[in-house]
C-alpha cells in the first residue's frame, strides 16, 4: 500500500486530486492531443467523467497504487499515476499533461519524482509505455531516466481505429539517472532551409509522395532489399519522430521552399556515437533533378550535423554506377575513400561495387 503522500519537486507539487480539479481535468481530456493517445477517455469529456475519475482514483489508492494531480503554482498541471505493484514489486506509471503547462519539463519532472518516491516505498522496477508516435511520451521517458526495453508491436488501439507501436521503458531501483542531452538534438524551429530548399521531418502525411518516389524505377534500382508497399512506407514516417529521439537517425522530407512541393528524402543513418560517424542516404523525385536540389540538402544536413552534434564524419556509399549521385556528393565537399568490391546484390543474382564517401567535420 502506498501512501496518500504529498510530493514536492521543484516548481511542482504532487498530491491526490481533489474536487477543486475537476474543470481543469475536463479541459485537459478534451484536449486533441491528450484524446488522441488516451483514446480509452470518453470523447467529448464532462462533468460525469471526471465524478468517474475521482472514483477510480480512489480505488486506486484503496488497491494500493497512487493517484496524483501535478500542481505548479497551486494550479493544475496534469495528472500521474501508479498501477499497484505485481507480486514482484513492479509497478507502472502513466501520466498526462494539461495544455496550458507543456514544454516546460512537467511530465519530466513529475515522472522522476513519482518514480524515485515508489522506490522508496518498496517498488523495486517502474515501467512506462509511449506510442511510438508520442514523441513528446517517448522524450519524457528517456530525460527522467527510463531505459528503453524494446517495443510492443500493434499493442495499442487509437481513436481512429488504427493500432499503433508501444516503445516499452523501465527503471530499476538503484539505476543511476542522469541528464543526457540528446545526441541528435531536434531542429530548432523544426526545419532547416536556405531559402530554395527546405528540410523537415518525415510524417505520415509525406507516405504517399514517399513511396511514390522510391517505386520509381530510377530510384528503386539503387534501393538495397525487397521492394517496400504503401503499408511499409507509411509505418516509416509514422517512425520518425521516435528514431529521432532515440539517437538512432533522422528521416527528412526535402521540400521546394517556395512551393512547399515534395522533391525528395534525405536521411542521417546508422549513427555511431562511440565512432562520431553517421552515414547519410538521399533520393529525389525525377522532376526535381538537375537544378542542384539534393547538393544543397546535403549540405544543409551535413553543416547543421557538425554545427549541432558530436559526430566527426558522415559518410555515404554509391553503386559504382550511380554517376548522379556522386556528383551531388562532390559538390557538397565529400571525398572518395575507396571501394566496396560486389557489396550490393542486385536483381538476377549480381552484384555490384560500392563507391565510399566521407565528409569531415574539418573539411
Amino acid at each position: 500500500m502506498l501512501p496518500r503522500d504529498m510530493i514536492s519537486t521543484g516548481p511542482l507539487v504532487l498530491r491526490p486530486p481533489v474536487e477543486g480539479d475537476a474543470d481543469a481535468i475536463v479541459k485537459t481530456c478534451n484536449d486533441p492531443v491528450t484524446a488522441w493517445f488516451l483514446p480509452v477517455l470518453p470523447s467529448p469529456y464532462g462533468p460525469e467523467d471526471v465524478r468517474d475519475y475521482f472514483a477510480m482514483a480512489a480505488a486506486k489508492w484503496e488497491a494500493g497504487g497512487a493517484e496524483f494531480a501535478i500542481t505548479e503554482n497551486g494550479r493544475y498541471a496534469g495528472s500521474i499515476g501508479v498501477r499497484p505493484p505485481d507480486h514482484s514489486g513492479v509497478a507502472e506509471i502513466g501520466y498526462v499533461v494539461a495544455p496550458w503547462a507543456r514544454g516546460r519539463d512537467v511530465a519530466t519532472t513529475a515522472a522522476r519524482a513519482v518514480t524515485d518516491w515508489a522506490f522508496d516505498h518498496g517498488i523495486r522496477r517502474v515501467e512506462l509505455q509511449a506510442a511510438v508516435e508520442n514523441v513528446a511520451s517517448v522524450r519524457v521517458a528517456y530525460k527522467s531516466g527510463f531505459r528503453e526495453e524494446g517495443r510492443r508491436r500493434e499493442a495499442r488501439r487509437l481513436r481512429d481505429g488504427r493500432y499503433v507501436d508501444m516503445v516499452a521503458f523501465a527503471r530499476l531501483k538503484g539505476d543511476p539517472v542522469e541528464a543526457v542531452e540528446p545526441y541528435l538534438p531536434f531542429f530548432e524551429g523544426g526545419r532547416l532551409s536556405d531559402g530554395v530548399v527546405r528540410l523537415e521531418p518525415l510524417t505520415a502525411e509525406d507516405a504517399g509522395d514517399f513511396h511514390r518516389m522510391v517505386t520509381e524505377p530510377s530510384v528503386a534500382a539503387y534501393f538495397i532489399g525487397p521492394p517496400s508497399t504503401m503499408e511499409d512506407d507509411e509505418r516509416r514516417c509514422r517512425y520518425t519522430g521516435y528514431w529521432w529521439v532515440s539517437g538512432q537517425r533522422i528521416e527528412l522530407a526535402v521540400r521546394d521552399a517556395a512551393s512547399g512541393a515534395f522533391a525528395g528524402h534525405v536521411q542521417l543513418t546508422q549513427v555511431a556515437p562511440a565512432l562520431g560517424q553517421a552515414m547519410i542516404g538521399y533520393s529525389l523525385v525525377p522532376e526535381f533533378r538537375g537544378k542542384g536540389v539534393m547538393t544543397r540538402a546535403v549540405n544543409l544536413l551535413v553543416e547543421w550535423a557538425f554545427a549541432n552534434t558530436a559526430l566527426h564524419r558522415i559518410v555515404a556509399g554509391t553503386e559504382a554506377g550511380n554517376t548522379a549521385s556522386q556528383r551531388v556528393l562532390e559538390r557538397a565537399g565529400f571525398r572518395r575513400e575507396g571501394v566496396h568490391r560486389e557489396l550490393f546484390p542486385k536483381a538476377g543474382g549480381g552484384r555490384a561495387d560500392d563507391v565510399a564517401w566521407a565528409r569531415l567535420r574539418s573539411s
